[in-house]
Parts: structure tokens; sequence; C-alpha cells
């Protein structure tokens, strides 16, 4: 098991930050922790980690009482606001953490270079941080998180002020890593976290409030639709007419929700970007169901 948590409650004098919280992970690759600002995400994560005790309740992390010697090398954490050390090289400070880890001078020297080599940054192992990109920065302290193989790793908005390049290359390490490894992932982005998380907590005034499967409602006779700018201001009305649609709401810019007729148009999706192409409508993206921030927070989710 991954966490279990009956109960866990923490106070900070008189502020409540986490509220009897009941928690069971077990099997998800990826588990993404959403919520505003305050909701608790951070003392949750605090708790796991060791950083914090709680003030009431239990927790358990790959089954040991966290801050537990056993979860040396097994459990890791990167804060948002890491950073590397201007004063020694890549390779230097990663076989650092290694020798933390009890491994030998040669034993560290192999893991830095493939925790570099698995974030594409091979060729930095003798470089100092402040050579590097911002972006490539925190690639590397994700790589330091890897150290030792951990089987479970926290991440804290791995993805926030990265360029879209960096932020690709992030997301495709976790995907990549499914199977060898678990990731709790504290962000504000959704739309990145859709894309890596096949679990998502959603914390509220230190609560779990709800626990959704990010492909769970992938069958629901719903689409959203992203057109291109130029499909102009009757695209909603459009598309309301086509044989099949039951509903279509406007969210905004150029973006649809489609509820349509699954059992008279099984095959709504292929009509609609047939319909498209006969009307010169170029579209920029079209999804299954409602996207993981209409499921939180419209109320519109069927679970």
């Amino acid at each position: 098991m991954l966490i279990h948590a009956h109960q866990l409650s923490k106070s900070y004098g008189s502020k409540l930050a986490l509220d009897r919280v009941d928690l069971t992970l077990d099997g998800s690759d990826s588990i993404a922790l959403v919520g505003p600002n305050g909701a608790g995400k951070t003392t949750l994560m605090s708790l796991i980690c060791g950083y914090l005790q709680p003030s009431s309740g239990s927790l358990s992390v790959l089954g040991q009482a966290p801050g537990s010697s056993e979860l040396l090398g097994q459990l890791s954490a990167l804060p948002q606001d890491a950073q590397l050390d201007p004063g020694f090289s890549i390779g230097i400070q990663l076989r650092h953490f290694g020798a933390l880890q009890g491994m030998s001078k040669s034993e560290a020297d192999r893991e830095a270079r493939r925790v570099l080599d698995l974030v594409q940054l091979a060729d930095t192992f003798s470089s100092r941080p402040q050579d590097l990109s911002h972006g490539m920065r925190k690639r590397v302290t994700i790589a330091q998180a890897l150290m030792g193989q951990p089987k479970l790793v926290l991440l804290d908005e791995p993805t926030a002020g990265l360029d879209p390049a960096n932020a690709r290359a992030v997301r495709e390490l976790v995907n990549n890593l499914r199977g060898q490894c678990h990731f709790l992932i504290s962000s504000h982005n959704l739309e990145e976290l859709q894309k890596m998380c096949s679990t998502v907590l959603h914390i509220e005034q230190g609560r779990i409030s709800q626990t959704l499967e990010v492909h769970g409602g992938q069958n629901d006779a719903i689409l959203t639709l992203t057109l291109a700018p130029q499909s102009g201001k009757d695209a909603g009305r459009w598309l309301g007419q086509l044989p099949g649609v039951n509903e279509v709401t406007h969210k905004g810019q150029q973006e649809f929700l489609l509820r349509y007729d699954n059992n008279a148009h099984p095959q709504f999706d292929i009509e609609l970007l047939q319909a498209l192409h006969q009307q010169q409508m170029e579209y920029r993206q079209l999804g299954r169901g409602l996207s993981l921030e209409d499921r939180l927070f419209s109320g519109s989710s069927t679970e």
C-alpha cells in the first residue's frame, strides 16, 4: 500500500489545516493532489515525508511510519522552490545525494549519470547550475528526486514556470516511469495533471472532497471541442443544429461541450469531424467526456 491515512488531522495553533482525512492509495502510478491555496496540500505532503507530525490520527507510507529509516531510498520529495548549489557541479551534487543514501562513490557516480540520462541532460554532469536554463535546472532537481530508484516520489508544482518544451519533457518523464515508481504530484495546472496522472485527489478546507479517475468519465456521451479562432461567432448555433446533438455549452473563447444521443449516433465523433471538414471549419482539439476541470468544479460529473 502506498499511503494509508485514518482520521488524520494537523493543527497549527488554533488553525486546523487537515481535518480527519481518511485516505487509501494503492496501485495508481501517478496521483494528482489539487485544491486552492491553503487547502492543506503542503501540510499533507509534509506529513507524508515526515517533516511534520500529525496532531491526531494515523498515517503510513509504503507500510512504514513517515520519517522511518526503512523509507530511506524508498521515498523522495521535490519541493517547488528546491534550489541547486551554485558552487558545485551537477555531478558532484547528485553524487552527494547518492552518498547520503549509503551509496559508494562509484555507485553514486553511476546513479547520478543514470538519472541525468532519464531527464535527457546527460551532458550537464560537469556543468554548474548557473550554466543551465531555468527549465534545465528544474529537470536536474527532478533527477535528484529519482536518485536511488525510490518507490514513491512527491513532486510539488514540477512544471510551474517552465516553457512548453521543458514542461513536455517533465510530463514525458513521469509517463515513461509508470510501472517503475509512483508519483504524488501537487499542482494547480489541471491540464498538465490530466496528461500525467491516473487518479486525482481534490482537497478543500483540510478534507479530501473528491477522488476521481482521470479517464473515468470518457464513456459519457459528451465531447469537448475547441475550434480555431477564425471559426466565427455562429459556431455554437451551427453545432446545436447537427443531427444527434442534445445540448451545446459554450465554455468561452472557442471551446464547446456537446452532449449527444449516443444510442442514435454511436460514432458521433466521426460525424462531427466530417461535418467540420465539409464546413471548412478548423478545430484545435477534440476530446471525449468532460475535462478534469469540468469534472472537478462544474458539478457535471456522473461519478
